[in-house]
Formats: structure tokens, sequence, C-alpha cells
């Protein structure tokens, strides 16, 4: 009888030494020690000379008209420019709504239509709809980010920026002031502000391009302002990438905050 006890007591025994070999393993797999996350990125960093700067432009360009507008409506010609030569002109209608919704039409008689939401994007035209190219959206979700309305009332304030003066400059002959941004993944922005009015007057910036991991460098050149609804409003961009001018636009029509349709950003609304 002793013996039969003894013998059920060691497997007693062992059975919870090996339960509890399992609930340490399952505790050292599990939730008891989480996965490091990585901190947040620390807030802007902004140079009180810099911050200075920034006030007066924002002050220029409407004060609270320009930082409250939600949508803008343009119309005008835009040109593509290939080797310094007109590579292609059309009319155009733009309709967007920040920071990145937008419904531009280009062409006369069956114009073609890109839609942007968000991440989301379509071309249509007279044989239906289809996906924009890669490269399309690349460079919207580019040019959208380094907009003069996005740059100055959204991004600026990014996490883990660091802004600080950058010195004169002659932008088309005009002297300028200028602002350096310096995000965080290393890419640098700088904003030329024409030093009598503090309008800006160029935002050039070189980021890295995704693919060839090379850094490209681009340039939007504004000018022709006009004071529309309290905003000044630039009438005329020049765009540049990699040193070479690659489009022009020419807006005769601007308006402020007009009503869209509902379904005006829906791919294929």
């Amino acid at each position: 009888m002793f013996s039969v006890v003894k013998t059920r007591t060691a497997g007693v025994r062992r059975i919870a030494k090996h339960a509890g070999m399992f609930v340490g393993l399952v505790a050292a797999l599990g939730v008891a020690h989480p996965a490091p996350q990585n901190p947040p990125a620390p807030p802007a960093r902004i140079d009180p000379n810099a911050q200075g700067l920034l006030d007066r432009t924002i002050k220029t360009l409407g004060g609270p008209a320009f930082l409250n507008f939600k949508r803008l409506t343009t119309r005008g010609r835009t040109y593509a420019i290939a080797a310094e030569a007109t590579a292609g002109l059309a009319p155009f209608q733009s309709y967007v709504e920040y920071p990145d919704k937008r419904r531009f039409a280009y062409g006369k008689k069956e114009p073609v239509i890109l839609i942007n939401n968000g991440e989301r994007a379509a071309e249509i035209d007279k044989y239906g709809m289809t996906h924009q190219l890669p490269s399309q959206v690349e460079r919207w979700k580019l040019f959208t980010r380094y907009s003069l309305e996005n740059l100055l009332r959204i991004h600026i304030h990014d996490p883990g920026l660091l802004v600080q003066v950058a010195g004169v400059d002659f932008v088309d002959n005009v002297p300028t002031k200028g602002i350096e941004i310096i995000e965080s993944g290393g890419a640098t922005v700088r904003l030329d502000l024409q030093q009598q009015t503090y309008l800006p007057i160029r935002i050039s910036y070189r980021v890295q391009n995704p693919k060839t991991r090379e850094w490209d460098e681009y340039a939007d050149v504004y000018g022709d302002y006009r004071n529309v609804q309290g905003v000044m409003t630039p009438m005329h961009i020049t765009r540049f990438q990699n040193g070479d001018r690659v489009g022009e636009t020419f807006r005769n029509y601007a308006r402020y905050d007009e009503d869209y349709p509902p379904n005006y950003f829906q791919l294929g609304g």
C-alpha cells in the first residue's frame, strides 16, 4: 500500500512540475514582456527668428482668412514642359479640398479627370475609369505635401521638424529671405520670402526617391499674387525638378470655399 501511494505522489509531483514549466513558457511568450515601442517624435523646434518671419508671412497672406479656408477652385491653362520646350498645354479646372482631395480636369472636348482622395486615385476619360499610375500618385502626394497651403498651415507643425533662418538668396533676380525646414527623415525644405512683402516666392525641397534611394530636388516658384476674398493667391506657378522646368500653371480664376457635390471626390463620382 505504501509503495502505491508513494508512486502516485511522485506522479502528481511530475505533472505539477511540467505544468509549472508550461505556464512559465506561456508567460514568457505572452504579454508578460511587451515589445518595445518607438518613442514619439519631439515637437517641432522653431527658431524665434524663423517664427517671426513665418508670422509676418501668414499675416501678409491673409491671416485668419488664409489659415481657415478649406477649399480652393481654380481655372486656367497648364503647360507640360520637356527639354525647355512646351510638350503639351491644356485648359484646366481644379477643385481642391485640403489637405488631400482634388478633382482636376484638363482638355477641351473630352477632358481627362484626375481624382485623388487620400491614398486612393483614379483617372477618368472617354473610355472609362482606371487607376492612376503609381508615379502619378507619388507626384501628387509629394506636390500637395509641400504646397504653399499645406506646408504653411499643416506640416510646419509636424513633430520632429527643425525650422531655422536660412539667409538671403535671389529668385528671378528678386532678393529673398530664407527659412530652412529639416524633417526627421532627412528631407529638407527651403522657403524663400520676398524681402519687402514677405510673400512666398519659392518652395524648394529635397526628398529621397523611394525606389532609387537617390535624392531628387524640386522647386515651386509662385508669382502674380492677387487678393482673392482676403487671401493673397498666386496666379502663376512654375515647377522644377532636378533643375529642369517641367510645368507651368496660369490661373485666370480663383475662388475659396465654393460648395462641391457630395460625391465629387469619390472614385467614379
